[in-house]
């Protein structure tokens, strides 16, 4: 696998790695495998019929983790993938995602990812993706990820959906069904500016007795950018269900929180919860008092709000 300085970056900033990871791993670039590794419990196939890959963990398997992210850096450059992910009963594994494009050219750059995940019984899986873009050229870097979560009897999904830096337009939809006692947590950090728009649909069917789901979105919109977070929870049966939007509005922005709960259970316990202001003054007094400049201050505040 040869990769040049560019792509090396990119990788770094969407799954942290300076080099080639240990365990199962399927690295995607500009439309194309650049490298695959399997283990003895994690096969990684590729699919036949349409672009993308079949990932399927062995019941049982703990402390292992899958890497499969992608990279961009050929401006006009659209490219769409079908991942399939089927862990098998009591799998306990970390799975790692993301994209990254550097458009350095005038054309569009685009990547569409439809992540489906077949969660066992009693599974359990840390699902982290993160999104990133740079480049000086006026070509935009488009990211349309779709995530569809099925979870068993009993299993647990833990999400990490993050996207702080440069990408120009995103929209993502997410699905979920979760059966009896099984349990999602969600925690979405992003982050726009400039003219970006980001538009976040989650949708959670709690069909399960017992099961339960906690969705979480932290925010910042800066300068004249547009942000638009959907969240829906139905509770089907006695289950609990939890939302909430948190955002900084800065400069021009425009932010819109859409809460949807739909109890069809008396014993659905079913909680939303939504605040979007801008940054508060003492705050950044406090700061400022310290030495920092205001814009010093501001990104301290963004960051720590952000983690």
């Amino acid at each position: 696998m040869t990769l040049d300085a560019i792509q090396k970056n990119i990788l770094h900033e969407v799954a942290d790695l300076d080099g080639i990871p240990q365990g199962a791993y399927n690295i995607r670039s500009n439309g194309a495998s650049a490298g695959r590794n399997t283990t003895a419990n994690i096969d990684i196939v590729t699919k036949e019929d349409k672009p993308g890959i079949d990932i399927i963990i062995k019941p049982g398997t703990k402390g292992e983790s899958v890497h499969i992210p992608v990279v961009l850096t050929e401006s006009g450059l659209k490219d769409m993938v079908y991942n399939d992910f089927y862990i098998g009963e009591d799998a306990d594994v970390t799975i790692v995602a993301g994209c990254g494009i550097s458009n350095c050219g005038d054309q569009d750059s685009q990547h569409d990812g439809i992540h489906t995940f077949h969660v066992g019984k009693n599974a359990k899986i840390k699902y982290v993706e993160k999104h990133y873009g740079e480049g000086d050229g006026k070509g935009a870097r488009i990211l349309n990820p779709v995530t569809n979560v099925y979870q068993e009897e009993g299993s647990y999904v833990e999400m990490e959906m993050v996207q702080i830096k440069g990408v120009d337009s995103t929209i993502r939809t997410n699905l979920a069904e979760l059966k009896e006692g099984a349990t999602l947590l969600i925690h979405e950090a992003l982050m726009t500016h400039g003219s970006q728009s980001a538009t976040s649909d989650y949708k959670v069917l709690l069909q399960g007795e017992g099961s339960s789901a906690d969705v979480v979105s932290r925010s910042v919109a800066k300068d004249d950018s547009e942000q638009i977070f959907e969240v829906s929870i139905e509770g089907d049966c006695a289950c609990n269900g939890h939302a909430a939007c948190d955002a900084i509005i800065m400069g021009n922005a425009h932010v819109v929180a859409i809460p949807k709960l739909d109890a069809k259970n008396v014993d659905a316990a079913l909680i939303h919860e939504a605040a979007i202001g801008k940054i508060a003054g003492d705050q950044l007094i406090k700061l400022m008092s310290l030495g920092l400049t205001e814009e010093e201050a501001e990104e301290q505040i963004v960051a720590g709000f952000l983690r």
